[in-house]
Order: structure tokens, then C-alpha cells, then sequence
């Protein structure tokens, strides 16, 4: 089974909103810094938030803050990211991995990706 397995993506009009899911397996999700990255089409990777330490000490990038909160259920094991007003630039594939900031290559390889399309 993939160590990181994305969900909760799909279509959705602007304004709206979408909860996306990680599933982490073969590994405690809270012993470690993880968070979420985008990739458009055609565009570089986007680091969009990361848990950076244990006391939950989290970053978020400029273009999602306000709008994307950034959680962690132990006891499920699974992170999740919680987005509202959602905008037509927020399409992409979203991807959690391992993070160390929010730069671009401060991130793990992710799991398969979840699409998010913003659209009317």
C-alpha cells in the first residue's frame, strides 16, 4: 500500500468549497513536518501549507491564506486540508508529502495527487 494516498478532489464552482483527505500508512503521520503541494498545468509546483512541527506550528502560502486551514487527525492517521472560496487559480493536482517550508523544493514526492478543477 503507498505510504500517502490522496482524496477529495473534484469539481466545484468558485466560491465553494472542498475538503481534500491523505491517508498515511507504515508511518505515525504526527512524528513528521507533512503538508500539501499544488501543480497546474504547465506551471511549477506550489508549496500550499505545511505542518512544521509537532506543537502544529503551520505555513501557509499567500495565495491560499484566509481561505485553506490545515489538519492533522491523529487517531485516523490521515491530514487533511480544508478549502473555501474557492477560486479558478486554485485548479490543480493537490499533493500531500513531507514538507520542510513552503518553498518549492521543500517538499517530498507526493502520492498519486487528487484533482481540483474550479470552474463554473
Amino acid at each position: 500500500q503507498a505510504p500517502l494516498v490522496e482524496s477529495g478532489g473534484g469539481l466545484v464552482q468558485p466560491g465553494g468549497s472542498l475538503r481534500l483527505s491523505c491517508a498515511a500508512s507504515g508511518f505515525t503521520l504526527d512524528a513528521y513536518a507533512i503538508g500539501w503541494f499544488r501543480q497546474a498545468p504547465g506551471k511549477e509546483r506550489e508549496g500550499v501549507s505545511c505542518i512544521v512541527s509537532n506543537d502544529g506550528t503551520t505555513k501557509y502560502a499567500g495565495s491560499v491564506k484566509g481561505r485553506f486551514t490545515i489538519a492533522r487527525d491523529n487517531a485516523k492517521n490521515t491530514l487533511y486540508l480544508q478549502m473555501t472560496s474557492l477560486k479558478p487559480e486554485d485548479t490543480a493536482v493537490y499533493y500531500c508529502a513531507h514538507c520542510w517550508g513552503l518553498g518549492v523544493s521543500d517538499f517530498a514526492s507526493g502520492g498519486q495527487g487528487t484533482q481540483v478543477t474550479v470552474s463554473s
